[in-house]
C-alpha cells in the first residue's frame, strides 16, 4: 500500500453506504468491519475492500440457550454479609443484584458447591441434613452437648437461605451458584445504547460437550454463508471478564477484574478440574471473604492451577474453531479486551490455538506493548473514542456535549509514542460511522492520525529504532505471564502505581522485561541492569507475602551490591513481621513506620539534587511515614521533613525510593534519569533523547531518520543530541510529529 492508504480497519454501516466508502477513502482504509448492532450490505462487502466479521462466539444463540437452559454461562456470587439480630437469620441471596443479569442456580448439582460462612469467625455452616447428623452423633457420645449448631437451609420460592440457630450478630454471607442471563459485553451495549426491549442476548457454555457440538456446527453454516468475509474477528473466545452489576442504581458497578476467571465457574468445571488436579476448589475459592481473587492480589497456587486448567481448555477447543475458519480459506483474529479469560496471550497455550491476529482497543501506550508482543502475524489496535454516545466513563462522545476530536487526540498522544519503539501492523475503529456526521473535525482528525501511523509503520519496516540498550526489569507476581497490564484499561487501574511506571516506559529506548519472584529463585536478575519494583503492601505488583522469603531479599541485595540498580517505587519489597517493613530497607536506605515507631528518633537531612536528577515540573505523589534507616541516603525530594526521592549507594550498586509515582512527561523523564544513572550514564547526553521531556523521539539507523512526537497541545523546541555530541534543533507542531532523513 501507499503511504495514504492501507492498515486501517473501518467501522462500515449497512443504510450508511456512501458515508462508509467515503469514509474509507478519506481515511485511508483497506478493511471494512461491522460492530455490535450493526451490519455491512452487499454494496460495502462487494466494495473491493477486505471484510471483517465479528463474532461473539457463545452469545446470539438464544433460540438454543432457551431451549437448553441447563447449558448457560455461570458464577459464584456472594450474598451479604448480614448481621444476626437474633437465632435465625433470613438471606435473600438475590437482592443485592441486577436481576436481568443473574439468575440463581439451586439445582442439586449447583447446590453442592454452595457455602454458608459465619464471618465473624471465619467457619462453614452446616446445612439443615448435615448439622442434625453431627447433632445425633454427638449427643450419643455426649449427653451434655449444649445449644444447637447454626445450620442452614434454602427456601426456593423465596430465593433465600434460612439461618437456624444462628449466634446473634455474628455476621453470615451466602455464597452461591447464579446462570448468567444476559452477557455482559451485550448488556454494557444494550444500556449504553438504549437498545429498548431488544431482546437480551445469553451467553451459552462451552464445557459442555452438547454445546461444543452445536457451536462448531453453528460456526460451520456461519463461515458457508459468507462468502465475502475475509477475516473472522472473534470477540474473545468463551469467557467473558468479570463484571458484576447491582440492583441499586448508585452502586451499579459491584464488581470489576478483567484478568479474574469467576465467569468461566461451573460444576462440571469443577469437577473435571479436581480430576486432573486431584483436590476440588470450593465456593471459597473464588468467593475469598467478599473480595474475590483479583488481579491485583497475590494468586494463590489454587488460583493459577484453575488459571492454567482453564486456559488449556480454551487452547483445545479454540484450535478446533481457528482450524475451521481456515478450512474455509479465511483469517481468525481475536480481540482482546472483552474476554481474555484462558486466552492469556503470554501463556504456554496461546500459540496452538492458531489466530492469524490479535486486536487490542488502546486508551495508552501500554496496550499497544502489550498488543506488539503477541505471537502472532499481525497486530492491529482499536482506537478510541469508541463511535458511540458516551464514553465508559459515562461522559458524553458522539452526543450534545462531547468532544470526540480532543479525546481521539488525548489517547493517540500516549498511544505514539509507544509506536516510536515497536511496529503495528494495523489500526482501527469501532461501533456506528454515522455517528461522526456531525463531527467533521473528528473525521479530518481521524485522517490525520491515520496518516501519522502509517509514516510509523513505514519507518519501522525499514529496521528497529535505536535503544540505549538498558535491560530494565519490572518484577511483580505475575512476571511475564501478564506484561504490559493490570488487568484493565488505565483509566480503570489509574489509582496503582505500577500502571503509571509502565505507561511512562511504554515510550522509552530501554529494553524492558517482566519477571516474577520465582524468575528470581532462577537467576533471572542476571538479564538485568535495572530492577523496578512498585505497589502497595500485599498487592500483586509489590508482592506481598512473597517478601518474607528470606532467599528473595539475599538474592536482590547481593545482586545489587554486585552493581545492580533496583528502583523501589510506594510501599516496595512491604511485609510485616520482621525488624523492617520494606524487606529490602538495607538496599534502599528508606522505610516506612506503620506504627510501631512513633517515640523513635529520625535523621535528619538535606534535600539537595547535584547531579540534575529531577526534572523542572516533576510532581511525584507523596506520603507520610518514610524515615532514612541510617542517615546515608542522598534525599532529592522531600515534604515536611519526609523523604520522598531517595539514591542510596550499596556496595557497587545503588538503589532509588520513589514514595509514589505517576505518568506525565516530566516525571517520564525522571524515571530515565533515574534508570540511566544506575547505568553510570546522562539521559539527556545520550543519543536521540530530546532535552525537552515533552518530547519523545526515535531514530531509525536503516533509514537515518529521526522522528519527534509532541506530547502537549502546544508546539514545541527541543535540542536532540546527536552520536557525535552536536545538538540538533527541533520545532514539534502542537500535537503532531517532526520527520527529519538523512540524520
Amino acid at each position: 500500500m501507499s503511504r495514504t492508504k492501507g492498515g486501517f480497519t473501518l467501522p462500515g454501516e449497512a443504510g450508511y453506504e456512501l458515508l462508509t466508502l467515503r469514509m474509507a477513502e478519506k481515511w485511508g482504509a483497506d478493511v471494512i468491519r461491522d460492530s455490535d448492532g450493526t451490519v455491512l450490505s452487499d454494496e460495502i462487502t462487494q466494495a473491493g475492500y477486505g471484510i471483517y466479521s465479528t463474532i461473539c462466539i457463545i452469545r446470539d444463540h438464544n433460540a438454543w440457550a432457551k431451549a437448553h437452559p441447563g447449558r448457560l454461562q455461570q458464577t459464584f456470587l456472594s450474598a451479604g454479609p448480614v448481621t444476626a439480630e437474633g437465632e435465625e437469620l433470613a438471606i435473600p441471596v438475590m437482592e443485592q443484584f441486577f436481576a436481568q443479569q443473574f439468575a440463581v442456580n439451586d439445582t442439586p448439582d449447583a447446590m453442592r458447591y454452595w457455602q454458608v460462612w459465619d464471618r465473624t469467625e471465619g467457619t462453614i455452616v452446616k446445612t439443615v441434613e448435615t448439622c442434625t447428623h453431627t447433632d445425633a452423633e454427638a449427643s450419643k457420645t455426649d449427653q451434655s452437648a449444649g445449644a444447637s449448631s447454626p445450620c442452614w437451609s434454602y427456601d426456593p420460592e423465596k430465593q433465600t437461605v434460612i439461618i437456624k440457630h444462628a449466634k446473634p450478630f455474628h455476621r453470615y454471607s451466602v455464597s452461591f451458584l447464579a446462570w448468567q442471563m444476559w452477557e455482559q459485553i451485550s448488556m454494557y451495549n444494550h444500556v449504553t445504547n438504549d437498545w429498548g426491549d431488544r431482546e437480551h442476548l445469553m451467553p451459552v457454555d462451552p464445557v459442555y460437550p452438547d454445546v461444543q457440538e452445536y457451536l462448531l456446527g453453528w460456526l460451520e453454516d456461519w463461515c458457508k454463508t459468507h462468502p465475502a468475509t475475509t477475516v473472522v474477528r472473534f470477540t474473545s473466545l468463551f469467557y467473558n471478564f468479570t463484571w458484576m452489576w447491582g440492583s441499586d442504581a448508585r452502586n451499579r458497578n459491584l464488581f470489576t477484574d478483567w484478568g479474574s476467571y469467576d465467569f468461566s465457574v461451573s460444576p462440571l468445571m469443577l469437577d473435571n478440574f479436581a480430576k486432573e488436579y486431584g483436590y476440588a476448589l470450593t465456593a471459597e475459592d473464588f468467593i475469598n471473604q467478599g473480595k474475590f481473587q483479583v488481579t491485583h492480589m497475590p494468586p494463590t497456587a489454587r488460583k493459577r492451577d484453575y488459571m492454567k486448567f482453564v486456559a488449556a481448555f480454551v487452547a483445545d477447543l479454540g484450535k478446533r474453531m481457528v482450524d475451521l475458519v481456515h478450512r474455509y480459506g479465511k483469517k481468525a483474529y481475536v480481540f482482546y479486551d472483552d474476554s481474555w479469560i484462558g486466552v492469556e496471550p503470554y501463556g504456554p497455550d496461546f500459540a496452538r490455538i492458531g489466530f492469524d491476529g490479535m486486536i487490542k482497543c488502546v486508551f495508552s501506550g501500554y496496550e499497544v506493548r502489550l498488543c506488539s508482543g503477541v505471537n502472532t502475524p499481525t497486530h492491529e489496535i482499536r482506537l478510541h473514542p469508541y463511535l458511540f454516545p458516551v464514553g465508559l466513563g459515562g461522559a458524553p462522545t458522539f452526543m450534545e456535549g462531547g468532544d470526540p476530536t480532543r479525546d481521539a487526540r488525548e489517547y493517540w498522544m500516549r498511544v505514539r509514542r509507544a509506536l516510536l519503539r515497536v511496529p503495528m501492523q494495523r489500526i482501527g475503529l469501532g461501533g456506528y460511522l454515522h455517528l461522526t456526521e456531525d463531527f467533521p473535525d473528528f473525521q479530518d482528525y481521524i485522517e490525520t492520525i491515520s496518516d501519522e501511523f502509517r509514516e510509523l509503520e513505514a519507518l519501522h519496516e525499514s529496521g528497529k529504532p535505536e535503544s540505549t540498550g538498558i535491560r530494565v526489569g519490572v518484577l511483580h507476581s505475575w512476571g511475564s505471564l501478564r506484561p504490559w497490564t493490570l488487568s484493565g484499561h488505565f483509566h480503570e487501574t489509574y489509582m496503582h502505581e505500577l500502571i503509571h511506571v509502565i505507561e511512562s516506559l511504554a515510550g522509552l529506548p530501554v529494553e524492558t522485561g517482566f519477571l516474577s519472584f520465582a524468575d528470581v529463585a532462577e537467576g533471572a536478575l542476571e538479564h538485568y541492569d535495572v530492577i523496578i519494583n512498585a505497589g502497595r503492601a500485599g498487592d500483586a505488583w509489590s508482592g506481598g507475602d512473597v517478601w518474607k522469603d528470606p532467599e528473595l531479599t539475599v538474592r536482590i541485595s547481593e545482586w545489587v551490591h554486585r552493581g545492580g540498580t533496583f528502583i523501589g517505587i510506594g510501599q516496595p519489597s512491604a511485609a510485616e513481621g520482621t525488624d523492617t517493613y520494606y524487606r529490602l530497607a538495607n538496599i534502599l536506605g528508606v522505610d516506612e513506620d506503620t506504627g510501631a515507631r512513633v517515640c523513635h528518633g529520625k535523621w535528619t537531612f538535606e534535600t539537595e539534587d547535584p547531579e540534575g536528577l529531577v526534572p523542572e515540573g516533576c510532581c511525584l505523589p507523596v506520603r507520610g511515614g518514610r524515615f532514612l534507616t541510617d542517615g546515608k541516603a542522598q534525599v532529592l525530594l522531600s515534604h515536611d521533613g519526609c523523604p520522598d526521592l531517595t539514591r542510596y549507594c550499596f556496595g557497587e550498586g545503588r538503589s532509588f525510593y520513589l514514595s509514589g509515582y505517576s505518568y506525565s512527561p516530566e516525571n517520564t523523564r525522571l524515571l530515565l534519569n533515574l534508570i540511566t544513572a544506575g547505568a553510570g550514564k546522562k539521559a539527556e547526553e545520550l543519543p536521540y533523547i530530546a532535552k525537552n521531556p515533552n518530547v519523545d523521539c526515535a531514530y531509525f539507523p536503516e533509514s537515518r531518520t529521526l522522528i519527534a512526537v509532541n506530547l502537549r497541545e502546544d508546539a514545541q523546541e527541543t535540542e536532540i543530541t546527536l552520536p557525535g555530541g552536536e545538538h540538533l534543533s527541533v520545532s514539534v507542531p502542537a500535537g503532531g510529529q517532526c520527520i527529519l532523513h538523512e540524520i
